[in-house]
């Protein structure tokens, strides 16, 4: 199997590192050889927060550069638009529509941008959408956006859903592990 390659991409504090964790586990427990490293930002001031998770027969480097993935998971919508030179033809991005004001733009010195959706699909990116946070508290806490965005790229594997289930438990805390269950099955449903 030719190496597969995931960003997952978000704001410090949002459980990016979370999710990777929980997909390199997954991966693993299928046979396959992975790698995940971890590019952190200012992340304690939230930061943009990137990981790369790769996976394959056989993996040699845990670094993805531009052009190069299969998906990119995003946990905020700016940080989507910010990666998406990382995506190879016909890649994918996953993204929570959630805005997260990045310095510039709370100093003032700076506009959100609007229409970003629309301007990566507009530049030929595959983008899936999804108010993940809306979802999170649906399935009771805010912070369960990483299992709702874990959720929807579950739809794109053919992988049983029992694997992700199996990940799930043994990467959460047992206290939170329901709450997490209904924000994986949310976002693989909605």
């Amino acid at each position: 199997m030719d190496t597969k390659n995931i960003m997952i991409v978000g704001v410090g504090g949002q459980g990016s590192l979370l999710a990777s964790k929980l997909l390199g586990r997954l991966l693993l427990d299928q046979g396959y050889d992975v790698k995940v490293s971890e590019v952190h930002g200012m992340s304690q001031r939230g930061g943009s927060v990137v990981t790369y998770v790769r996976f394959g027969d056989r993996v040699y480097s845990p670094i993805i550069d531009q052009g190069e993935a299969d998906f990119i998971v995003s946990f905020e919508l700016l940080e989507a638009a910010r990666y998406t030179a990382f995506l190879k033809r016909g890649g994918r991005v996953i993204t929570n529509t959630q805005q997260i004001n990045p310095m510039p733009v709370i100093t003032g010195a700076a506009a959100y941008p609007e229409g970003l959706v629309d301007q990566m699909a507009g530049a030929g990116v595959t983008v899936d959408a999804m108010d993940a946070l809306a979802l999170a508290e649906e399935a009771g806490s805010a912070k369960a956006v990483n299992l709702v965005l874990m959720g929807r790229l579950s739809r794109y594997f053919d992988l049983p859903e029992e694997a992700w289930q199996q990940a799930i438990t043994a990467s959460v805390p047992e206290k939170f592990l329901e709450l997490n269950r209904r924000a994986f099955h949310l976002g693989r449903n909605s």
